[in-house]
Formats: C-alpha cells, sequence, structure tokens
C-alpha cells in the first residue's frame, strides 16, 4: 500500500469506532490497529521523505562541519595573506638594497673613472715631459754634431 491509500485506511478506522458518550469529537479506536497503520505509514514513507528528515536531524552537524570548513578556509587565507605580505615586504626590501648598491656602484665606477683620468693624465703629462726632454737633448745632440763637423776641417779623420 501506499501512503494515500494508509491515510484512507487511517480515516475509515479512526469513522468506525465507536462515540465517546457526550463528546461529539471522540472515539475509541482500536489503538494496535491505529499503531499497526502508522508503522506501515513510516515504511511506505518515500526516500526522499526520510532523506530530508535524516538531513534535517543532522542539519547542525552539517552546519558545525561548514562552520569548521570555513573557519579552516579563512585561516587559510589569513596565512596565505601573511605570506604574501611578508613576501611582498622581502621583494620590496631587496628592491630597495639594489638600489643602494646600483647607486654605491654608480658612485664608485663615477670616483674610479675620475681616478683613472687623472692617472693617465699625469702618466701622460710625465710622458710629454720626458719626450720633451727627450727631444731637446736630440736637438742639443745634433746642434753639437753639426758644430763639431763644421769645427773639424773635412776629411780629416780623427786619430
Amino acid at each position: 500500500m501506499n501512503v494515500e491509500e494508509l491515510l484512507d485506511l487511517m480515516e475509515e478506522t479512526l469513522e468506525a469506532g465507536s462515540a465517546v458518550p457526550f463528546t461529539s469529537s471522540k472515539r475509541v479506536v482500536d489503538v494496535d490497529r491505529m499503531r499497526d497503520i502508522i508503522d506501515e505509514v513510516r515504511n511506505n514513507m518515500p526516500d526522499e521523505v526520510r532523506e530530508s528528515k535524516k538531513i534535517v536531524n543532522d542539519r547542525e552537524q552539517i552546519v558545525k562541519n561548514a562552520r569548521i570548513e570555513a573557519e579552516g578556509i579563512i585561516q587559510q587565507a589569513e596565512e596565505r595573506a601573511r605570506t604574501l605580505v611578508s613576501e611582498q615586504e622581502i621583494v620590496k626590501r631587496s628592491q630597495q638594497r639594489a638600489v643602494e648598491i646600483l647607486s654605491a656602484a654608480q658612485t664608485q665606477a663615477k670616483e674610479l673613472s675620475r681616478n683613472a683620468t687623472v692617472y693617465c693624465e699625469s702618466i701622460l703629462k710625465n710622458s710629454e715631459e720626458v719626450l720633451a726632454r727627450s727631444v731637446s737633448d736630440i736637438k742639443n745632440t745634433r746642434m753639437n754634431l753639426r758644430n763639431a763637423a763644421a769645427r773639424s776641417p773635412r776629411g780629416q779623420n780623427h786619430k
């Protein structure tokens, strides 16, 4: 029997009951028969009704589990956010340090370039002075050779 038929049977059993004296709405019914019908109704309830009852009964556990899961997700998200912020701080510090290192390297490069220019200029100045003295010595030697050649008679050999 389906639930509708069982409900009809319950109604018939109630109608078949004897009326209680002095009341129009009360009847004496076969209690065992009614319990059997109620058990049959329970046994013939659709699976969806049983499942919904089970879900309603398990609702608190489901909500509790959902809260725990949500708290876990929130905790993971907060931890990830802290990690990202920490990583961002590390990146920011690294970038600042890179700028400082680059600036120091540029300053050092300028200083080295200036020192190299001063050194090269000094070397070139010394080389110029040495060459100038050498040119002067060469000129003097050539002059001395010309003067010596002019003083000595031609064709005479020095013994």
